[in-house]
């Protein structure tokens, strides 16, 4: 089924509209929960979570990429999820070794004044990933969006695991310089 024809069976409010979604999506989201949650019951539960939301959510909202809108919601519950399991003790996990990567480039100010910065700055990462060759988007994007593991990652692009750590390493570099030029305090 195509997307304009689920997002269609939401507004319409057919209940067939998750179960569409979970037949062309299921696993994509769950893909991406569990790559984050590393725990089948939590990645699950986001998964459905998802489905939840997205009802609640078209209408008012008419995504016009639907992959993209679910992928959102079920890494942010994945990463709600995750804080909530995690909220006592700070491991060594992969989701904490990504969040510790990316935060040497972007902190994490959380008042409200920093919303129309925050927006700023999400088109200004947006632009910064555009520049990047395909390869380098692909390894930016599987590491900090999908939450993928570095092995997983060489092995797609059919590289050793120190080439992806180092290339890693520069694109973080090239985006911290990116953003220092554009006066975003690092």
């Amino acid at each position: 089924m195509e997307d304009k024809d689920i997002v269609q069976l939401y507004w319409d409010r057919n209940e067939r509209a998750i179960a569409e979604t979970s037949v062309k999506y299921g696993r994509y989201c769950t893909s991406i929960a569990m790559n984050i949650l590393n725990n089948h019951e939590d990645a699950e539960e986001c998964v459905n979570e998802t489905y939840l939301n997205t009802w609640n959510t078209i209408p008012p909202h008419k995504p016009s990429m639907l992959s993209t809108f679910l992928g959102k919601i079920v890494r942010n519950l994945s990463f709600n999820k995750y804080k909530h399991t995690h909220s006592i003790k700070r491991g060594g996990d992969e989701i904490s070794l990504i969040l510790d990567e990316l935060s040497e480039v972007v902190s994490g100010k959380e008042s409200v004044e920093d919303d129309i910065i925050r927006n700023e700055l999400i088109k200004t990462v947006d632009d910064f990933i555009n520049t990047l060759s395909e390869n380098k988007r692909y390894i930016f994007i599987r590491r900090y969006w999908y939450s993928d593991n570095i092995t997983a990652i060489a092995n797609q692009c059919g590289r050793t695991e120190n080439s992806i750590y180092v290339e890693l390493s520069r694109i973080r570099k090239k985006l911290r310089d990116y953003l220092t030029e554009r006066d975003y305090d690092i």
